[in-house]
């Protein structure tokens, strides 16, 4: 999926597009027993409680592609012929409507995820989208459909206790402790099966995404789906890049090295975001090696940086270049000290060694403060 065709499916849900009738689900407590099952008609909930479960299920499909949200693929002998897709396919077939079928797909994620001591509530909905004809300078027009795309949302939410308060009764016109009970927060995990992929559906692949960037619950992908590679998390790739970067350059690393790669990779997506190109942005290993190069590194450090990136991430040689840097701040760690920069000002930081003490130096350029105080910086 790229990001047009994401968006477009994100705008179904809302209770004016009359797109979504049913809302299934099951509340699952800390001991992975099944305390209700949820099977509601949206029509018949009142406006704002409606709003709120497909606000809910919509989280599912937030965040961005290749960060929080990760196309999995199925093997084609999956597809043809596996329990996990059979499951999919017949829920998707029978539009969630087969309460067996549903009972099957809560047990599998009981049994595969692990929430802790958290309790949850898995939230499920079907959709089928009469996908409008789109010219290629991207005019819809609605009554030239030809396709329907049949899929349905997972949204697996924790619940949480909801905090006491003094809250106001009108009837004692006095504030009174108080509290809501328990509450569905936003999703932790959740999918879309199938992918909306060329605007059609893609039944050999299942759109997954992960509040957390870093803990994606492997365990789920594996006991849902049962793939064999399971994708690194967006978290796990930014530490990973910098253990690579900074053992692989060992002696080379230097502040000016890590300047450089760091504004390549924002470059790209600022570039990325300005041409406002819908697929996942892309930066190769050789392209950053080559800003290794230019910026001094020896051949053998380079090579075995390039060694280390396969090791790591596979021999493709394609990451994803907001996966490995954070680009929206530089940050510098000593062992007492830790400074933000704006990435704009990143450049002009520098590193000398004084008098065998080493230095890092940032222009103050209009002046500074010290907890909200002005001071004075005074020449030699």
């Amino acid at each position: 999926m790229n990001l047009k065709e994401l968006k477009e499916i994100r705008r179904r849900f809302s209770l004016n597009k009359d797109s979504i009738s049913h809302i299934y689900g099951c509340y699952v407590n800390a001991a992975k027993e099944i305390v209700t099952t949820i099977d509601m008609p949206v029509g018949l909930m009142e406006q704002e409680e409606g709003e709120m479960y497909l606000k809910i299920l919509k989280k599912s499909l937030s965040g961005s592609l290749g960060r929080n949200l990760l196309e999995l693929p199925f093997s084609t002998a999956q597809v043809e012929n596996s329990d996990e897709h059979r499951l999919l396919q017949a829920l998707r077939q029978g539009q969630l409507r087969d309460a067996g079928l549903r009972d099957a797909l809560y047990q599998r994620i009981i049994e595969s995820l692990n929430m802790g001591d958290e309790s949850y509530v898995i939230l499920l909905a079907f959709d089928a989208y009469d996908v409008p004809y789109k010219t290629g300078n991207d005019e819809i027009f609605d009554e030239g459909s030809a396709e329907v795309f049949d899929y349905f949302v997972c949204a697996i939410c924790p619940v949480k206790d909801a905090k006491a308060a003094l809250r106001y009764t009108s009837e004692e016109k006095t504030f009174r402790s108080a509290s809501t009970g328990h509450i569905i927060s936003p999703p932790a995990v959740g999918f879309m099966f199938p992918t909306f992929d060329n605007r059609a559906a893609n039944i050999y692949s299942t759109l997954y995404y992960s509040k957390d960037l870093m803990d994606i619950h492997d365990e789920l992908i594996s006991g849902l789906f049962n793939l064999e590679n399971i994708p690194m998390s967006a978290g796990l790739q930014q530490n990973t890049f910098s253990t690579v970067l900074s053992d692989a350059l060992h002696g080379e690393c230097s502040l000016e090295v890590v300047q450089a790669v760091h504004g390549e990779i924002r470059e790209k997506l600022e570039i990325h975001k300005e041409t406002k190109d819908v697929e996942i942005p892309e930066i190769y290993v050789e392209d950053v090696g080559d800003i290794l190069k230019k910026n001094g590194v020896s051949e053998e450090k380079i090579t075995a940086f390039h060694h280390s990136c396969e090791k790591e991430f596979g021999n493709a040689g394609v990451l994803n270049p907001s996966n490995l840097m954070e680009t929206k701040a530089f940050e510098l760690n000593t062992a007492d000290v830790k400074i933000k920069v704006a990435p704009d000002c990143a450049a002009s930081i520098q590193t000398r060694v004084i008098d065998g003490i080493k230095y890092i130096l940032i222009p103050v350029g209009e002046g500074a403060t010290v907890n909200g105080i002005d001071i004075d910086i005074k020449g030699e």
